[in-house]
């Protein structure tokens, strides 16, 4: 909702201001300019990226616009649900984990709490944690190195479409200029035209460089920088799970796994340690 209420914004405020300036804002409707900057800009997208690229771009671009699902109730939702499957494992060992290692979907545990169980990467995981640890093929202490390497290949892709859209918005004021380029070659063919004809095409031209300056600095720079903290809060919340399945694996207490974890979180989203205590004791209850 911020991206459209921004978008919003810097677009009321550039005409807002042109037309209080005595500008006519259809003169800026100047079609072949928008065909030239956004179609080269779309192609030198589509050549830039395999597909699957740009499908990640699009579903980025989609939950932005939802807003971020990493939220204060995600990470309680996230505490109370490792904090039963702690407990469980803790007191009847960690065979008992294997039913709802094994289907999450149907887990007991799990399924109350949608805020986390409706997290297909974080139920990932979990279950890609707890799975070869309940098998004894890993040990306790190589967790953490298991987890660490996955979040890591899980942040590099998010960023590739992060940076397709950031290398497409720093094109865009160059494609302003082709088109402005193209629009004094239009204005050189008809100098010996009215002047009102010349002083149009001249216009023409300069509302070229407007635009491509306009999406560069207005919209797609913004946008790729909103995609980037989306994705920072994502990783965060991986990364606050790994550090619980870590401490748990290693041989900390439940509520100390849970409360490494929590000290690791931003201000927005952090329960305070009586919080994080007191929805546990209700969890126990």
């Amino acid at each position: 909702m911020l991206i459209i209420i921004g978008s919003v914004v810097v677009l009321v405020s550039v005409l807002g201001g042109f037309m209080v300036a005595g500008g006519n804002p259809l003169v800026l409707l100047q079609w072949s300019e928008f065909i030239v900057i956004l179609g080269a800009a779309f192609g030198s997208l589509i050549t830039m990226a395999p597909m699957k690229i740009h499908k990640d771009l699009m579903a980025q671009i989609t939950g932005s616009l939802k807003g971020s699902r990493y939220t204060k109730a995600a990470y309680e939702d996230m505490f109370k649900a490792l904090y039963e499957m702690f407990m469980l494992g803790r007191r009847n060992g960690m065979v008992a984990l294997e039913p709802h290692i094994g289907e999450p979907a149907t887990s007991s545990i799990l399924t109350k709490y949608s805020g986390f169980s409706s997290d297909h990467h974080a139920v990932e995981l979990l279950t890609g944690a707890l799975r070869p640890l309940i098998d004894g093929k890993i040990k306790p202490d190589q967790v953490g190195l298991l987890l660490d390497t996955e979040i890591d290949t899980m942040e590099l892709e998010h960023h590739k479409p992060i940076d397709v859209l950031s290398k497409t918005s720093d094109a865009m004021p160059g494609f302003g200029i082709v088109a402005a380029v193209l629009g004094i070659v239009i204005t050189m063919g008809s100098i010996n035209g009215p002047v009102e004809e010349i002083g149009h095409h001249v216009a023409a031209a300069l509302v070229g460089t407007f635009l491509g300056i306009l999406v560069s600095y207005g919209f797609l720079g913004p946008l790729a920088q909103a995609l980037t903290f989306n994705g920072q809060n994502e990783i965060g919340f991986y990364r606050t799970l790994a550090k619980a399945l870590s401490g748990f694996a290693t041989g900390m207490a439940p509520m100390m796994a849970l409360e490494v974890a929590r000290r690791g979180l931003p201000a927005d989203v952090k329960p305070t340690a009586e919080e994080l205590e007191s929805m546990l004791k209700a969890v126990s209850k």
